[in-house]
C-alpha cells in the first residue's frame, strides 16, 4: 500500500501547497499594501469558497466513480460522467456569476458594514468573477485526471500559477517598473492570468498526452441518462456536504465581521496559514480517494479493508505532525505580515486554537472523504456534517458571539470544534460499518 500511495499522497500534497501559496503570497502582498485591501479581498474570497467547495464535491464524485471504472480500464463511461460533471460545474459558475455581477454591493454587506472594505471588495469582484469558468473546467479535466493517478500536470500547473500570478501581483499591486499602482485591481489581474494560462496548458496536455483517455471537445457535450443518474447519485450527497462546509466557512467570516473589525484580517491570516498546514490532510483524503475506488473497481475489497487501517494509521501521524509544525511557524510567518499589534496578536491566538483543531481534522477528513467516500458511500460524511455543523458548532456559534457576547478566539475555538468530536463516528463507520459499495454499472 505504501509503494502506491506515498508518491501519489507527496504529490498532490504538493500541489495543495503551491496552490495555497498564491493565496497566500496575495494576502502578503495585499497585507503589505493596506490592511483594508486585506479585509475586502478576503471576504470577496469567502464567496468563492463556496463555488469552489462545489467544484470540489463535484470532481470527488467524479473521482469515486471514475476511479472505479479506471480500476476496471473502462474508459467510455468516464468521458460520459466527465461530461456530467463539466456541465454541472459551469452551470454553478455561471449562477455565482449572475449572482454578485448583479448584487456586488449587498454580496459585500454580508461580510461587513465597514464603507472602506465593502468597496475595495467590490472592486476585487467586479474583475475576479470572470475567473470562476476558467477555474471550474480546470479542476474538473484535473479530478478526471486524478482518478487515473495522473497527478504530477497538477502539480506543474500550480507551480506555474504560482509564479505568473505573484509576478503579476508584484509589478501591478505596487505599480513597479513605470506601471500603475493597482491594489486589490492589480491583484485580481494576476489571478485572471494565471486562471486562464493554466487552463489553456492543461488543454494542450489532456490533447497531447490523453493516452487511453483521448478526451475530446465534443466528449464533454455528451449526455447520458443512466451514467447522469449514477453521478449524481454520489455526487448530490458530496454537493450537499461540500456546500453546507463552504457556507460554515463563509459564515465564520460573517460572525467574526460582525464582531471586531480586525477580526477579518486576523481570520484571513490565520486562515490562509492553516489551510498552509492542512495541505498534508487534503492530500491524504485525495489520495486515498483515488487508491480505495480503484481497489473497489477491482473487486479486491479484503485489500481495501486491510489498506484502510493502514491509512488510518498514516493519518494520525499526519495530524500530530501538523499540529507541531502549524504551532513552530506561526509566530515567523505572522511577523512576515504588516498588520497592526491587535490584529496580529489576534491571529496568532486564532492559530493556537488551529493547532488543536488540525490534529483531530487530519484523522476525520481524510478517513470520512477518502476512505469511506472513495469506498463508495457519500452520504455518511453529508448526514455527520449536517447534525455536527448545523445543529451544534453554528448555533453554539452565534450564542456565544451574539448573546454571550465572547471573545474572537471563543468563538473560532467554537467554529472549529467539530473536526475533533467528528472523530469518533467517522472512527466508528469506518472501522465497524459497511461503506464498501460498487458504483460501476458499465462492464
Amino acid at each position: 500500500m505504501g509503494k502506491k500511495f506515498i508518491p501519489l499522497y507527496l504529490s498532490l500534497v504538493l500541489q495543495h501547497i503551491i496552490t495555497l501559496a498564491v493565496n497566500l503570497a496575495d494576502n502578503m502582498m495585499l497585507g503589505a499594501y493596506s490592511e483594508v485591501s486585506l479585509s475586502g479581498v478576503a471576504s470577496v474570497n469567502q464567496i468563492q469558497f463556496v463555488l469552489q467547495q462545489l467544484t470540489l464535491a463535484v470532481g470527488e464524485a467524479l473521482v469515486v466513480i471514475c476511479s472505479q471504472y479506471w480500476g476496471k480500464r473502462l474508459t467510455t463511461p468516464m468521458k460520459r460522467i466527465s461530461a456530467v460533471a463539466m456541465q454541472t460545474a459551469v452551470l454553478f459558475a455561471g449562477l455565482l456569476f449572475v449572482g454578485v455581477s448583479l448584487f456586488p454591493d449587498h454580496t459585500m454587506r454580508l461580510f461587513t458594514n465597514d464603507e472602506m472594505i465593502i468597496k475595495e471588495g467590490t472592486a476585487y469582484l467586479g474583475m475576479i468573477r470572470f475567473t470562476y469558468f476558467f477555474f471550474v473546467i480546470t479542476q474538473v479535466l484535473l479530478a478526471l485526471l486524478r482518478s487515473m493517478a495522473v497527478v504530477k500536470i497538477a502539480l506543474y500547473l500550480s507551480m506555474m500559477t504560482f509564479f505568473v500570478n505573484c509576478g503579476i501581483n508584484y509589478v501591478l499591486i505596487y505599480g513597479r517598473f513605470g506601471l500603475p499602482e493597482m491594489g486589490v485591481r492589480g491583484a485580481a489581474i494576476g489571478t485572471i492570468a494565471a486562471r486562464i494560462l493554466e487552463l489553456m496548458v492543461l488543454i494542450v496536455f489532456i490533447r497531447l498526452k490523453g493516452g487511453e483517455l483521448k478526451l475530446r471537445f465534443s466528449d464533454l457535450l455528451m449526455r447520458d441518462k443512466e451514467l447522469s443518474k449514477d453521478y449524481y447519485r454520489t455526487a448530490l450527497p458530496l454537493m450537499a456536504a461540500q456546500g453546507l462546509w463552504g457556507l460554515n466557512t463563509m459564515l465564520q467570516t460573517v460572525i467574526l465581521g460582525h464582531m471586531d473589525k480586525a477580526a477579518i484580517a486576523a481570520n484571513s491570516v490565520a486562515s490562509n496559514i492553516y489551510l498552509m498546514v492542512k495541505s498534508g490532510a487534503l492530500g491524504a483524503s485525495s489520495a486515498a480517494a483515488v487508491l480505495i475506488g480503484n481497489g473497489v473497481g477491482a473487486g479486491d475489497y479484503d485489500a481495501v479493508r486491510k489498506n484502510a487501517l493502514w491509512l488510518q494509521k498514516f493519518f494520525v501521524c499526519v495530524g500530530i505532525l501538523s499540529g507541531m509544525i502549524l504551532y513552530g511557524i506561526r509566530v515567523p510567518v505572522l511577523s512576515i505580515y504588516q498588520l497592526s499589534e491587535s490584529t496580529r496578536e489576534m491571529a496568532n491566538a486564532f492559530l493556537i486554537v488551529l493547532c488543536v483543531a488540525i490534529v483531530g481534522m487530519s484523522y476525520q477528513m481524510p478517513t470520512g472523504g477518502g476512505i469511506i467516500r472513495g469506498g463508495g458511500e457519500s452520504s455518511f460524511v453529508v448526514k455527520m456534517d449536517i447534525i455536527c455543523i448545523w445543529t451544534i458548532v453554528i448555533p453554539l456559534s452565534l450564542f456565544m458571539a451574539f448573546v454571550v457576547k465572547a471573545s474572537p478566539v471563543v468563538v473560532v475555538a467554537c467554529l472549529n470544534a467539530d473536526q475533533v468530536f467528528k472523530c469518533v463516528p467517522v472512527f466508528i463507520k469506518v472501522n465497524r460499518g459497511n461503506w464498501i459499495k460498487n458504483l460501476t454499472n458499465v462492464s
